[in-house]
């Protein structure tokens, strides 16, 4: 497994965002993460990239700590969009080369393969704040593809994008997992392109249901509340 997560807590404030949550995630596999807003999505990435304390329980990737270097090098988050300082003077391949910055070790594309792989080669030299709010998550994305990473981790990568951008996205990271990456892809809603990845985990701060969008579907209910990509 590359991602295991055994009987995991995380407070925040007075109260527990993650109650005893445990599972994991094979090598290559496409994992939506949904649930409601405040469900502790976020704060499950967030502990998993190790920026969170963990109150009790485990996270292990390919079998080495969390917090150990090895750990460190196998993964990368995605932050929502809203974490950018989309004003800041910088052009899209600049943004993209930060990525780099944490490794000398080479991702699964280096940063003209990567804006190509999002389709932003054209873009490159434009500057954030002139890029669609699609542009800008795919951006993102192709910023935490040229890290040496084969675990994903992505916030919200379909938020605030046109249906035909979370379409392109998607196929992307379907792509990517059928390259051997391993992607977990958060978000609160509950769309029809839910049955485009592996599996699905239901989370509201305990995991609620872990199994195929099929399967979820038929143990939960109809808990659909839109039509959107990663969820």
């Amino acid at each position: 497994m590359v991602l295991k997560v055994s009987d995991l807590s995380v407070q925040r404030g007075r109260g527990l965002a993650l109650d005893h949550v445990s599972f994991a995630l094979p090598a290559g596999s496409l994992t939506a993460l949904v649930g409601p807003n405040g469900a502790g999505k976020s704060t499950l990435l967030q502990a998993i990239e190790g920026q969170l304390p963990l109150t009790s329980g485990a996270i292990a990737i390919d079998g080495h700590p969390h917090t150990s270097a090895e750990a460190r090098r196998q993964r990368a988050l995605m932050p929502q969009r809203g974490e950018i300082a989309w004003t800041f003077p910088i052009r899209v391949r600049e943004l993209v080369a930060l990525g780099r910055l944490t490794s000398q070790r080479a991702g699964c594309c280096d940063v003209e393969a990567a804006l190509q792989r999002v389709g932003l080669a054209s873009l490159a030299d434009r500057r954030l704040d002139q890029l669609s709010g699609g542009q800008q998550q795919r951006a993102l994305l192709a910023r935490t593809l040229v890290q040496p990473a084969r675990l994903l981790l992505l916030d919200e990568p379909c938020a605030a994008i046109d249906p035909p951008t979370r379409t392109e996205l998607l196929r992307v990271m379907r792509q990517l997992s059928d390259a051997g990456l391993t992607l977990l892809v958060s978000s609160h809603d509950w769309g029809q392109d839910l049955d485009a990845y592996d599996r699905v985990l239901v989370l509201d701060r305990r995991l609620l249901a872990d199994d195929t969008p099929l399967k979820v579907r038929q143990a939960l209910g109809d808990l659909r509340v839109g039509n959107h990509c990663c969820g």
